[in-house]
C-alpha cells in the first residue's frame, strides 16, 4: 500500500463548501468532513438513487463497460446513468480505488481501518440516517413494482427463516468482492447444512434490475431443499421476513445488518471484515472492529457527495434523503391502475406525466360518461374537481374505487391555466376539494387536526419569506405600474373573480357577483380608496365576471390593469374578497382581510369571515402555509420533471424559468388568444 498517498489524504479537511468568503469549486464536498475532490479520484453513484436509465440498459455503456472499476466509475460521471441534464443524487468519491473492488485497497476502507474522523455528531447522524432509511423502506433501488415479500409466503407461524439472496450474472461486485459464480451454489449448500429445519427462500437481488437471469434457479434451488421466489422484491421486505441473511456481496446484507439481522458473506463487500457479519472469508488488510452504524457513517456521510437535482448543487446527506423521500413517496403514490375523468384535451400530457409511475401510465376515459366496464381493474379515479359528475361519484362508490379530485395548487404558472399554459403544482382530494366548504375537503381535515412540529414551521417560515421576497403568486402575470391613489385614505384591495367559478358556487359567498361585491365593500368603507383588480381571465375577455364601466365609476376610485397581485397587495392597506387566493396572499404579506365566503384559509382566526362550525381551530399563519403551501400540494419541477418541494419551484418563478410561461400549442389556444386581442383591443373591455 502507497503509505504516501495515504498521509496526503489524511487528515481530513473542510470543504470549501464550508468555508467563507472563497471562490467555489466546480465539484465540492457536501459535508464538514469530507475533503477537497481531486480531478483524479474516481466517481461511482452512490447509495441514495433516484430512479433513471440504468448503466447496464445504456446501449453504450453494454459495449464499454468491462470488468474495470474506472470504465463504470467514468461511465457514471459521464451521465450514461441517468437521464440526460440530471446530476445524479449521490457519489462515491475515492481517491485510492473503489468501494466495492476489495482486490485493493479504497479509501473508505482505509478510513474505516484507521479511524480518526469519528465523533458522537457524525454517528447522531448516522443514526437517524438509519431509522429515516429503515422506517421509511428506502433502499438502493425503490421501484414501486416490487412485491412485498411477506405477500409472497405464507405466515412463518415461528419457523426460522432463512434468505439466500441471488445476484445478476455479470455483476462487477461478485468479482471485485473476491467470490465467483461457485459462491451461490455454496451458499445454498451451507443454509441448508447450518440451518436444515429453516424455511429457506432465494431471491434476487432487491437492487438487480428487474429480468437479469441470476445464478440460482427454481431447480437448483428446489434440489436444495430451498424455494425460488421469481418475483422482483423490495429489499426491507426482504429484511423484515426473514432471521438470517446469506449474501455473496449484495447490498442487501448491509441494510439487514443495519436492522439488527445476522447476515453470512461469502464474498467481500465493503462492509464485511469489521465484525457485525459472519465471514467466510477473511481479508488481512481489515482488522478493526467496527459497528454497523460507524460504516454507515463512513460511507453514506463522509466519504459520499451529494447534488440536488434541480439545480446540481451541492447538499448534505440529510437533503438528499428529503428529496429522495419526496420521489419515492410521489412514485408509490402512484403505482396503481389510475383512471382520469374530466380533462381537456390539452391538459392530458402533463396530468399523465404527473400522475405516472414506473410501470404505470394513467389512462384517459372517453367521452364524458364512466360505467361499471370503465373501471374494471382501476385502482383510483382521478376528476378534474370542478368537471366531476355526480355519475361518477356514483359509478366510483359502486364499484368500489377510491375518487381523488384534483385541482391547481395555489403556486402555479406564468401564465392563465385558461390561456392553456400548464401547471406545475397540483392538489389530490380525497375528501372533497379545497375551495368546496359546502363538506369537509383534505386540507380542511389536515388544518384541523394535523401536527405542525417546530421544524416544519420554521421551514413555512422560511417559505413565506421567500414567496414574499420573490414577489410570486398564482399565476404571476401583470406588468403593470400601480397608478397614483386619487386621494388620500386607507385603501382597500376587492380582487375580481371569474363569477361562474366554482370557489363561488361552492364557497359560501355572501355576495352575488364583482359588482354586488364592489357595492358591499363601498358600504363598509365609505371614506377608503377602493382599488378594483379585475381577474386576469376576465381581463383578458376568457371568462365572465366583466363590471360595467358606469358600476365601477359608482364603487371603485381606481381600477388596476395589469397590475400583478403582489403590487396590487402591496399598495393596499386590507383586502376584501369574496373567496379570491389574492386573500390568500395578502395574509402572507401582513395584509388584514376580509372574506365574504369561506375559502380555504377564513374560519380560522387569521381573518374577518363568516363562521365555520367544522373549523375551529385557531391557527398561527405559519400553521396556514405549512398546511397549504408544503403538505396539502403537489409539485412537480417544469426543468427535470422531478417531484419537487415547494421551495424550488418557487426559485423557479422567480427566475422567470421559460418552462412555466410555455403554452401548448393547439387550434384551442391560437383561438382564445386571438379572442383576448378583440376583447381587449377592438371591445375595449380588457
Amino acid at each position: 500500500m502507497d503509505h504516501g498517498k495515504l498521509k496526503r489524504l489524511w487528515p481530513r479537511t473542510l470543504s470549501e463548501a464550508e468555508l467563507p468568503a472563497r471562490r467555489r469549486s466546480r465539484r465540492l464536498g457536501s459535508d464538514p468532513t469530507s475533503r477537497r475532490v481531486r480531478l483524479t479520484d474516481r466517481w461511482d453513484e452512490g447509495f441514495l438513487r433516484l430512479a433513471g436509465p440504468r448503466l447496464a440498459e445504456s446501449p453504450l455503456a453494454k459495449t464499454l463497460l468491462t470488468k474495470s472499476p474506472l470504465t463504470k466509475s467514468l461511465l457514471a460521471r459521464s451521465g450514461l446513468a441517468r437521464p440526460r441534464g440530471r446530476r445524479n443524487l449521490s457519489y462515491i468519491v475515492d481517491g485510492l480505488g473503489i468501494y466495492y473492488d476489495a482486490t485493493a485497497p479504497s479509501e473508505l476502507e482505509v478510513m474505516i481501518e484507521e479511524g480518526g474522523w469519528e465523533s458522537e455528531e457524525i454517528l447522531a447522524r448516522a443514526r437517524r440516517g438509519i431509522d429515516r432509511l429503515r422506517g421509511r423502506r428506502l433502499s438502493l433501488d425503490n421501484d414501486p413494482r416490487r412485491r412485498d415479500l411477506a405477500d409472497l409466503l405464507a405466515p412463518a407461524n415461528g419457523t426460522t427463516r432463512v434468505v439466500i439472496v441471488d445476484q445478476p450474472r455479470g455483476d462487477p461486485s461478485i468479482g471485485f468482492g473476491l467470490a465467483g459464480p461457485v459462491g451461490f451454489s455454496g451458499m445454498l449448500a451451507a443454509a441448508a447444512a447450518e440451518h436444515p429445519e429453516a424455511e429457506r427462500i432465494v431471491v434476487m437481488d432487491p437492487a438487480a434490475p428487474p429480468g437479469r437471469p441470476g445464478h440460482i434457479d427454481a431447480a437448483a434451488a428446489a434440489a436444495a431443499g430451498a424455494r425460488l421466489v421469481a418475483d422482483p422484491v423490495a429489499a426491507w421486505s426482504v429484511i423484515e421476513a426473514s432471521h438470517r441473511l446469506y449474501v455473496l456481496t449484495s447490498h442487501v446484507g448491509f441494510e439487514a445488518a443495519l436492522a439488527g439481522r445476522a447476515v453470512s458473506c461469502f464474498g467481500m463487500p465493503f462492509y464485511a471484515g469489521w465484525g457485525f457479519t459472519e465471514d467466510r472469508l477473511h481479508l488481512a488488510r481489515r482488522t478493526r472492529r467496527r459497528a454497523p452504524e460507524e460504516v454507515f457513517a463512513a460511507a453514506y456521510l463522509v466519504c459520499s457527495r451529494y447534488f440536488e437535482p434541480y439545480g446540481g448543487e451541492p447538499c448534505r446527506f440529510e437533503e438528499a434523503l428529503d428529496i429522495l423521500d419526496l420521489v419515492v413517496a410521489r412514485e408509490r403514490e402512484n403505482a396503481v391502475a389510475t383512471l382520469c375523468l374530466g380533462f381537456s384535451g390539452w391538459k392530458r400530457p402533463w396530468i399523465g406525466r404527473t400522475l405516472a409511475a414506473p410501470g404505470f401510465v394513467p389512462a384517459f376515459a372517453r367521452g364524458g360518461g364512466v360505467g361499471p366496464a370503465d373501471l374494471d381493474g382501476i385502482g383510483r379515479a382521478v376528476a378534474w374537481a370542478s368537471r366531476t359528475s355526480d355519475e361518477a361519484v356514483a359509478a366510483c362508490r359502486a364499484a368500489g374505487v377510491p375518487l381523488l379530485r384534483m385541482e391547481d395548487g395555489f403556486v402555479r404558472s406564468v401564465g392563465l391555466g385558461v390561456a392553456l399554459r400548464p401547471g406545475a403544482s397540483h392538489v389530490l382530494d380525497s375528501a372533497g376539494i379545497y375551495y368546496d366548504s359546502t363538506g369537509p375537503s383534505d386540507l380542511e381535515r389536515l388544518l384541523e387536526a394535523g401536527d405542525f412540529p417546530p421544524a416544519l414551521l420554521a421551514r413555512a417560515a422560511r417559505l413565506r419569506a421567500s414567496i414574499v421576497a420573490a414577489r410570486v403568486s398564482k399565476y404571476n402575470v401583470g406588468a403593470g405600474a400601480v397608478p397614483p391613489m386619487p386621494r388620500p385614505g386607507p385603501v382597500v384591495l376587492v380582487p375580481g373573480q371569474v363569477e361562474n367559478d366554482a370557489s363561488i358556487r361552492l364557497g359560501g359567498a355572501t355576495v352575488a357577483g364583482n359588482a354586488a361585491l364592489l357595492r358591499r365593500v363601498r358600504e363598509r368603507h365609505p371614506d377608503a380608496v377602493i382599488v378594483f383588480k379585475p381577474h386576469p381571465d376576465v381581463e383578458a375577455g376568457l371568462r365572465p365576471g366583466w363590471v360595467a364601466p358606469e358600476e365601477l365609476a359608482r364603487s371603485a376610485d381606481l381600477v388596476l390593469r395589469d397590475v400583478s397581485a403582489a403590487d396590487a397587495i402591496e399598495a393596499a392597506d386590507r383586502v376584501e374578497t369574496m373567496t379570491s387566493l389574492i386573500g390568500f396572499e395578502a395574509l402572507l404579506r401582513g395584509k388584514p382581510v376580509t372574506t365574504h365566503g369561506l375559502p380555504f384559509y377564513a374560519g380560522w382566526g387569521l381573518t374577518e369571515s363568516p363562521p365555520c362550525p367544522r373549523r375551529t381551530r385557531r391557527l398561527t399563519l405559519d400553521e396556514l402555509v405549512a398546511g397549504a403551501l408544503i403538505a396539502y400540494p403537489r409539485y412537480v419541477d417544469p426543468r427535470t420533471g422531478l417531484p419537487c418541494p415547494p421551495e424550488v419551484l418557487v426559485r423557479r418563478l422567480a427566475e422567470g424559468d421559460p418552462d412555466l410561461s410555455r403554452r401548448v400549442h393547439s387550434a384551442e389556444a391560437v383561438m382564445k388568444q386571438v379572442w383576448s386581442l378583440v376583447w381587449r383591443r377592438v371591445l375595449g373591455r380588457g
